[in-house]
């Protein structure tokens, strides 16, 4: 029987919740539909829900446990409160809780809060089961906004928090539990020009840490299905609404002085000159479906320090995320299953123009950048190879898609870069096809042209005139309540280059198969999901030599102090120059949150590695621990290292290493933090056990202290200091390599 003001939607589908909370299933969902009433009162944001405003919302309980329960009724009581005033969309949560002694909340910075108890909104403006727009406040006010892109055709999943919206959030602890009050800029949201009311997908959402993490809702979620914003439930209102054209522009300042030598410990630091550049960004809503980005000397710096990383007896390059503001909004746009776009590899452009919009079920995206440098992977069979030359480029990236049916869609993609002497084209099609609830199928094809500058092409072995390639990849995914699966095939040419991606190996073809049996636990049970898992992969080179065999067999389990810990069993082969080995390794994860602000983790793997320095077989020891602790409301500890050590296999010492990260943050404020950060690597080789020479220990420590004030995600602060250190076998102990004074200043005008 249905309850009144309960209408069937269309389809139904999982979704993993920030990483965490995976749903699966297999049938048509019930969803609710409610009425979003305008006001003429003013709120005060201020975390009380108490202006009489408020008495004008819809009232929307969070009836139902979507994780770990299987939409059993939710075991506290969440109300949400809902209206618009024209201009504002108005979301206020009374989150109960028996103990509020015991509710999970933090200072943080923000997209950083999400192992807090918080409350937040799904909104899919477009109601098109494609792209939705969600965000969170913890009890404290701090936010969290990302897109959720249903219809993506990579693999790198569907959520994204780069995605940063300008609005208001405060949250206060109380005696029955904590209030939240939201405020967001209908400018601030993409939604289409309609005569009459709007309808939009709606999910209210409440996350519960205790001895497990739950996941409450005003919608059911039926697991087994492929999708989730096709569950959720609607609302209608803003009646006749015009999408806000909104002009924002934010200028921005920043000055350095660094000084640095090329020698150090043998020439003396040169004393660099102080340097302050003026830059201006700007967005526009051109259309209700079109935005524009535009940045005329812009600052795409950095800020934060890149997560260090274990770069030893490894053959490819390093992979490290995006953070600059320009290129983080509408990201999603450009996501395709082979990572054609990675616009790191835009490095230090003089102007930048984006363009990304939505006109029905057409979307698209524009990226054209003047480049002062070219920054470029070579990848091998084997390996890849990094290089920058300081020389100018052009980079144009397009992209389109077209929806249809069930959250499916078909797009191209377009890189151009080129500079003097150098060019790289890519063009290609890709596809998603969502059979049922069940069956899904993804595929793409790319065509590559490529000239590198004569000294480019003879330094690293690459062809000397222009050269070809393609690539393709399909896969199909199977998703029930209890089993998962996919097949996959990859293939990437030798002349395959794609240099506005990241792509660190060619030449090679892929296969590969997995099945995953999940058991889901009874409520009240120390455990929550059992999930077995077996995949198989077996990698050639494109004359199809063989290259590469793995069959990998894991076990994980969730249990209490919303632990995850899982066995992983490895039998495989490879081959490295010309001599294939035998290869078993036995490796364990595990992480758990013994206490609020307290989680802990380990990964730890054992066994057989190729030493790729020496061409031959080593035993190999793996440990990943890591540790965040929030110390009180205000203080956040987050460390997290590797080690490695291997040996020959007459036990001989080949190298030990060991890479630290450890920050420590005080957070003032949900608008300002200080941050010390410290990055230590260490490496100790046996030379006499080595084919060239070698070091036998090196060194390097850096350090940052950082200031940071935001009033909003474009009106920022930064204030910083870093140094670097060195140290090997030439050097008599730490010697400093480089220092630097940093300020940054941006100011966000909406218009």
């Amino acid at each position: 029987m249905l309850n009144p003001g309960i209408v069937l939607r269309k389809h139904s589908s999982p979704h993993i919740f920030v990483s965490l909370v995976a749903l699966s299933a297999s049938a048509s969902a019930f969803a609710s539909v409610h009425e979003l009433p305008s006001t003429s009162g003013t709120v005060d944001i201020d975390g009380r829900l108490d202006d009489l405003a408020w008495q004008d919302a819809t009232q929307i309980e969070l009836l139902y446990e979507n994780n770990p329960g299987e939409n059993l009724p939710a075991r506290v009581k969440t109300v949400a409160y809902l209206m618009e005033d024209g201009k504002h969309l108005y979301i206020g949560f009374e989150a109960h809780d028996p103990d509020p002694s015991a509710i999970r909340a933090y200072l943080r910075d923000r997209d950083s809060a999400y192992n807090d108890d918080f409350v937040g909104i799904i909104i899919d403006t477009y109601n098109d089961d494609r792209r939705a727009f969600e965000f969170f406040a913890n009890p404290l006010g701090v936010q969290m906004d990302m897109t959720n892109n249903e219809a993506s055709s990579g693999d790198q999943g569907n959520e994204d928090d780069s995605w940063d919206a300008i609005w208001d959030s405060v949250g206060r602890i109380n005696d029955t539990g904590y209030a939240v009050e939201m405020k967001i800029p209908l400018t601030q949201l993409r939604f289409p020009h309609t005569d009459g009311a709007q309808t939009w997908g709606l999910d209210l959402t409440r996350t519960y840490p205790r001895d497990k993490r739950y996941r409450f809702s005003n919608n059911t979620l039926v697991r087994g299905v492929n999708c989730y914003l096709c569950q959720i439930g609607e609302i209608t209102g803003l009646e006749d609404a015009e999408p806000g054209r909104d002009f924002e522009i934010v200028p921005t300042v920043t000055a350095s002085k660094s000084d640095s030598t090329e020698e150090p410990g043998f020439e003396p630091m040169v004393s660099g000159k102080a340097e302050t550049e003026a830059g201006l960004s700007m967005r526009w809503g051109i259309t209700p479906d079109l935005t524009a980005n535009l940045a005329i000397n812009p600052d795409f710096s950095q800020i934060e320090a890149d997560a260090a990383q274990l770069d030893v007896n490894n053959r490819f390059a390093l992979f490290f995320p995006e953070k600059r503001p320009f290129f983080l909004e509408g990201a999603d746009y450009f996501t395709t299953p082979i990572r054609a776009v990675f616009t790191r590899s835009i490095a230090s452009p003089d102007v930048g123009v984006k363009l990304t919009g939505k006109r029905g079920d057409n979307t698209f995206g524009l990226i054209a950048a003047e480049d002062a440098v070219t920054n470029l992977i070579l990848p091998y069979r084997y390996g890849s190879d990094t290089t920058t030359l300081e020389q100018a480029n052009t980079t144009v990236i397009g992209r389109y898609s077209r929806g249809f049916a069930n959250t499916s869609s078909v797009g191209g993609l377009l890189t151009i870069r080129d500079g003097d002497g150098y060019q790289n084209r890519v063009a290609g099609v890709d596809g998603r096809w969502k059979l049922n609830d069940q069956h899904k199928f993804t595929a793409q094809h790319l065509l590559s042209e490529t000239q590198y500058p004569l000294d480019v092409a003879i330094e690293f072995d690459q062809p000397l005139d222009k050269f070809k390639g393609n690539a393709s990849i399909a896969r199909y995914d199977y998703d029930t309540r209890n089993w998962h699966g996919y097949l996959r095939y990859a293939q990437l040419s030798d002349g395959f280059r794609a240099d506005s991606g990241f792509q660190r190996r060619t030449g090679v073809y892929r296969q590969s198969a997995s099945l995953a049996r999940v058991w889901h636990g009874e409520d009240g049970g120390w455990w929550n999901r059992v999930r077995a898992h077996a995949d198989y992969n077996i990698l050639r080179e494109d004359d199809d030599t063989f290259s590469e065999r793995q069959f990998n067999l894991r076990v994980g389990v969730g249990g209490p102090m919303q632990s995850w810990t899982q066995v992983r069993l490895m039998k495989g082969a490879e081959q490295d120059d010309g001599i294939v080995y035998d290869i078993e390794r036995i490796g364990f994860y595990t992480e758990l949150k013994p206490r609020g602000g307290l989680s802990v983790g380990l990964y730890a793997q054992t066994g057989d590695n190729i030493d790729y320095d020496n061409n031959r077989l080593g035993e190999q020891i793996f440990l990943e621990p890591w540790v965040q602790w929030n110390v009180g409301r205000h203080l956040l500890v987050h460390v997290q290292s590797a080690f490695a050590n291997m040996d020959t296999q007459q036990g001989e010492k080949i190298f030990d290493a060991r890479v630290v990260d450890a920050r420590l943050t005080w957070q003032f404020s949900v608008r300002s933090f200080l941050r010390f950060t410290w990055q230590h690597s260490a490496t100790s080789r046996n030379p006499d056990v080595y084919i060239d020479d070698v070091d036998a220990d090196s060194r390097n420590d850096g350090r940052q202290l950082l200031y940071s004030y935001k009033l909003n995600p474009q009106t920022v602060f930064f204030l910083g200091y870093s140094d670097q250190y060195v140290d090997d076998d030439d050097l008599i102990g730490l010697t400093v390599s480089d220092r630097s004074l940093f300020m940054k200043i941006g100011y966000a005008w909406n218009l």
